[in-house]
């Protein structure tokens, strides 16, 4: 650890020793555990809450900056960056204690908190249904490429799409069979402002199956090209190549 960097880190004899410090100081309770191996000074940080993974802290090597993330539902639902021994300790603190993905967005702003934390606790399914409503919220708000919002409606109608993962791309809309990065998309439908095509992609940039005049037969060559065995999306990342 560099000493002109973290002089306070240092002196005291490391991470652990510096957040065990910093928190006495503040009357914080944290409990430590080790952190992320292969990772030089990392730490956890313990939780409680079901569903959570220790929160791992570990400093940045070209600069002050203690890097924060939590990770639920195979997914880091929460992420950070800050000079300060403080704020880590206050977001070690909160995440250990359970505190909700809400609270600690308003109560902590350095952090970065997944816009569906919350569902990604809850597990896959939920996380799936909550993309989904951001999704058609998205295309409600967005009524100058109606192509758009005719191809997620019709999506979120099929069943077998439905229960994949949606996520975007320049306007192209992927499906992937995990809820966590990277994703692992199945198929992707790329909508054209003007009225059409619709093409049929393998990814969402590459791999075209092919164009359709209309949403419902993109929508049905995009099911011809997805396995049956997928579905639906697990939590996280599946490990699979693309």
């Amino acid at each position: 650890m560099n000493s002109e960097f973290y002089p306070d880190v240092v002196e005291v004899g490391g991470m652990a020793a510096a957040l065990h410090r910093s928190a006495a100081d503040l009357g914080v309770p944290l409990v430590l555990v080790p952190g992320r191996a292969g990772t030089p000074d990392s730490v956890g940080v313990a939780t409680t809450a079901p569903g959570r993974l220790p929160m791992e802290v570990f400093p940045r090597a070209e600069s002050r900056a203690f890097q924060i993330a939590g990770r639920a539902g195979g997914v880091d639902i929460v992420t950070g960056v800050t000079r300060e021994l403080r704020d880590v300790v206050e977001a070690g603190a909160a995440w250990g204690g359970g505190t909700s993905m809400s609270r600690m967005r308003e109560e902590l702003p350095f952090l970065w908190v997944d816009p569906i934390a919350e569902a990604h606790e809850r597990g896959p399914a939920a996380a799936v249904e909550a993309q989904w409503e951001l999704l058609r919220e998205k295309a409600a708000e967005t009524p100058g490429f109606p192509e758009f919002g005719l191809l997620v409606e019709a999506a979120y109608a099929e069943p077998r799409l439905r229960r994949l993962f949606p996520f975007t791309s320049h306007w192209t809309v992927a499906f992937s069979s995990c809820t966590g990065r990277p994703y692992h998309d199945e198929v992707a439908i790329r909508p054209v402002y003007g009225g059409g095509p619709y093409i049929v992609l393998r990814h969402p940039n590459t791999g075209a199956y092919g164009e359709v005049p209309t949403v419902a037969e993109a929508v049905a060559v995009a099911l011809a090209h997805l396995p049956d065995s997928v579905g639906p999306a697990v939590a996280g990342f599946t490990g699979r190549p693309g």
